[in-house]
C-alpha cells in the first residue's frame, strides 16, 4: 500500500509542476497578447529608476518585465531569439507558445503523455514550415522597392507607424550599406546605431554614412559646434586613470596629508 501511495503523490507533484510552468508561461503570453498586431494597445512601464516607457513591442516590454520563474523565462529568450533572427514577430512567438501550452494543458489533463505532444509538435512544426515556404516567394536584395514595402508592414504595429514612409527607406538604406548583396545571409544590427537628439521631431531623421558622436563641446563654454576636415584619434586605451576593482576608503586628517595624497599621485600617474 505504501508503495502505491508513493507513487500517487509521485505523479501529482509531476503533475503540479507541469501545471506551475504551464501557467507561469501562459501568463507571460497573456501580458502581452493585447498588444498584438496593428490594432494593439501599448503599454506603460516604469523601471526601477523610475523612467517610463511606452511601447507595443514584444521584445521590449519582455525585457523590461522581471520575470523569476524559470519557465516564464523561456518565453522571454524566445522573443529575444526572434529579434535577433528576423527583427519582427517577437510579440507573435510568444502568443502562438502560449497558446499552444494553453492546448497542451487540455491533452495533459486528458491523460496524454507529454512526450507525445512534443513529437507531435515537432510534426506540425515541420509541416508548418512546408507551408510558408510553398506560399512565400523569394525577395532579392536588389529589390529595394520591396524590400521598403517588408519594412513597412513590421512598422505598421509599432507606435511610430505613421512615420513609415520615412523611416522604412532609412532603416533599408542602412542595411544595404553595411552589408555585401551578393553574399549576405544575415546582418549584425550592432553595426547600425541609432542615436537620438532631443529638439528635433521624427521627420528630421537622417542616415550618415559614417560615425557619429554624441558627446559635443559644450556650446555655452564657447566650443565649436560645426568643425571642418578634422583629425580624428582612435584610441584603444584608458586615457584617465585606471581605477581599482576593490571598493576602499582614505580618511584624511590634516591638510598635510592632503598634500602628501597629491604628490604621491602625480608621481604615479
Amino acid at each position: 500500500m505504501s508503495g502505491k501511495g508513493d507513487t500517487k503523490r509521485s505523479d501529482d507533484k509531476q503533475r503540479d509542476i507541469r501545471l506551475t510552468n504551464l501557467v507561469a508561461a501562459r501568463s507571460v503570453a497573456d501580458a502581452i497578447r493585447t498588444s498584438l498586431g496593428p490594432k494593439g494597445m501599448d503599454k506603460m512601464i516604469t523601471d526601477a529608476g523610475g523612467d517610463v516607457i511606452i511601447t507595443n513591442d514584444g521584445a521590449t516590454i519582455l525585457s523590461k518585465m522581471e520575470v523569476q520563474h524559470p519557465a516564464a523565462k523561456m518565453l522571454v529568450e524566445l522573443s529575444k531569439s526572434q529579434d535577433i533572427e528576423a527583427g519582427d514577430g517577437t510579440t507573435s512567438v510568444c502568443v502562438i507558445a502560449g497558446s499552444l501550452l494553453e492546448k497542451a494543458e487540455e491533452l495533459l489533463e486528458k491523460g496524454i503523455h507529454p512526450v507525445a505532444l512534443s513529437d507531435a509538435w515537432k510534426l506540425a512544426a515541420a509541416q508548418s514550415v512546408k507551408i510558408l515556404r510553398q506560399m512565400s516567394y523569394p525577395v532579392q536584395l536588389t529589390d529595394k522597392d520591396q524590400l521598403i514595402k517588408s519594412a513597412v508592414t513590421s512598422l505598421s504595429s509599432k507606435v511610430v507607424s505613421q512615420y513609415s514612409g520615412i523611416l522604412a527607406p532609412i532603416a533599408v538604406d542602412s542595411v544595404l550599406q553595411v552589408i555585401d548583396a551578393k553574399t549576405a545571409t544575415n546582418v549584425d544590427l550592432r553595426e547600425i546605431r541609432v542615436v537620438t537628439r532631443l529638439g528635433e521631431t521624427i521627420e528630421d531623421t537622417e542616415m550618415i554614412e559614417g560615425l557619429v558622436f554624441n558627446q559635443e563641446a559644450s556650446k555655452g563654454a564657447g566650443g565649436p559646434t560645426r568643425i571642418e576636415n578634422p583629425r580624428i584619434a582612435l584610441i584603444q586605451f584608458q586615457i584617465s586613470p585606471p581605477k581599482t576593482d576593490m571598493e576602499n576608503q582614505l580618511v584624511v586628517g590634516n591638510q598635510e596629508e592632503i598634500d602628501r595624497i597629491a604628490r604621491d599621485e602625480r608621481n604615479i600617474y
